[in-house]
């Protein structure tokens, strides 16, 4: 075989490798671009995973948080409701003494008394001592009723225990008189 015939042949096996490997190169970046394909996908899904792992942390954080922002005020309110007899205590102590003996006493007594309604005012108990006000049935527990036309039907007239209220919520009601029409004015009323 001549030179020239060898060559050609070299020529026509090497286009003949090069046919065959021009479709299997072709599969080979098909393949690879599904490949590709397939781990883009896979990406985005744990990026969204991700993303909804953190959310959901961040909704269990804040809950913790608020569950034990209620239980503190919850444990406050029963510390509060405890102390609520001995500030009335203390206020029949002071109604008690007025005599100028008790003088020093009295005056250590109602230090003591102000301050500890100083640290119930600064934990957010507020007390209420409703006298004028209308009667609400969420706030007063009425004791008793004064028939009267100097105050309008169902005003305050008396407190005889001051309520207690701490973040909105009504540790103890207030214990009160209140003024009710009499009852031939409210049948001249009706007429």
């Amino acid at each position: 075989m001549s030179e020239h015939e060898i060559k050609v042949k070299v020529k026509n096996a090497e286009s003949a490798a090069q046919a065959e490997e021009a479709p299997a190169a072709a599969e080979e970046s098909a393949q690879g671009d599904a490949r590709m394909k397939k781990l883009s996908a896979e990406l985005d899904d744990l990026r969204q995973t991700l993303l909804r792992r953190q959310a959901d942390f961040d909704n269990y954080r804040k809950r913790v948080e608020k569950e034990r922002a209620e239980d503190s005020k919850r444990a406050t309110a029963r510390v509060v409701e405890s102390l609520i007899p001995i500030v009335d205590s203390f206020e029949h102590a002071l109604a008690a003494h007025k005599d100028d003996e008790y003088a020093g006493y009295r005056k250590g007594f109602e230090l003591i008394y102000k301050q500890l309604l100083d640290n119930l005012a600064k934990l957010g108990v507020e007390r209420e001592e409703p006298v004028g006000k209308p009667f609400d049935p969420h706030m007063h527990q009425a004791v008793d009723r004064t028939e009267t036309t100097e105050h309008a039907d169902g005003t305050i007239l008396e407190v005889f225990q001051p309520a207690y209220v701490y973040h909105g919520r009504v540790l103890r009601p207030a214990m009160v008189r209140v003024a009710v029409a009499p009852a031939g004015a409210s049948n001249r009323a009706v007429n």
